[in-house]
């Protein structure tokens, strides 16, 4: 596998190897002892999650307060554009983000490591989205930061997102405490 450093700092990109022909392809999804060596991916993985949304769908940007969950995310079938921001006020690169396009066709995944806000957009016309979490989900523990945060300025490839009203309404992420 191939794994690209990203500018945030512990986050990745992984380009896993594929092997296929005519009759279909294999993959490994994750492999313990390579993740941890290769993409330093050192934590347990609690819990699977799969969703389905459809085109122009954004969800995010998500984060857990007390209790953060790395993810290793990916696409099974459609297109993303896939945003981790840095929450971590310690770190060198809090406040930065990173993006990247996630599908069925290129396979890629994206670690999103613990202390991170995370979310996606639907570009195709419908997008199954698999992540591995590091921690347990807490309805009661999550967070959000406004998706069009201008002090963020991602460039996200829609204008008008299909959102939630919890997205709709989240707060600027200078505006957190």
């Amino acid at each position: 596998m191939n794994v690209i450093k990203t500018k945030l700092k512990d986050c990745v990109i992984i380009e896993p190897t594929v092997f296929g022909d005519e009759r279909g392809f294999f993959l490994e999804t994750f492999q313990s002892e390579r993740y941890s060596k290769l993409a330093n991916i050192n934590l347990p993985f609690v819990q699977d999650n799969y969703s389905r949304s459809s085109k122009g769908v954004l969800r995010g940007l998500h984060f857990q307060k007390t209790k953060p969950q790395g993810k290793l995310v990916r696409v099974v079938r459609g297109e993303v554009f896939d945003v981790a921001v840095d929450m971590r006020q310690e770190s060198s690169t809090f406040g930065k983000w990173e993006a990247v396009v996630l599908s069925g066709e290129n396979k890629t995944q994206f670690w999103v490591p613990p202390g991170f806000a995370h979310g996606f957009v639907v570009m195709s016309d419908v997008a199954d989205f698999e992540y591995k979490c590091t921690e347990y989900y807490d309805s009661s523990d999550e967070g959000s930061i406004l998706w069009n945060d201008p002090d963020l300025k991602i460039p996200w490839p829609i204008k008008f997102p299909k959102l939630s009203d919890k997205d709709a309404n989240a707060p600027k992420m200078v505006d957190l405490k």
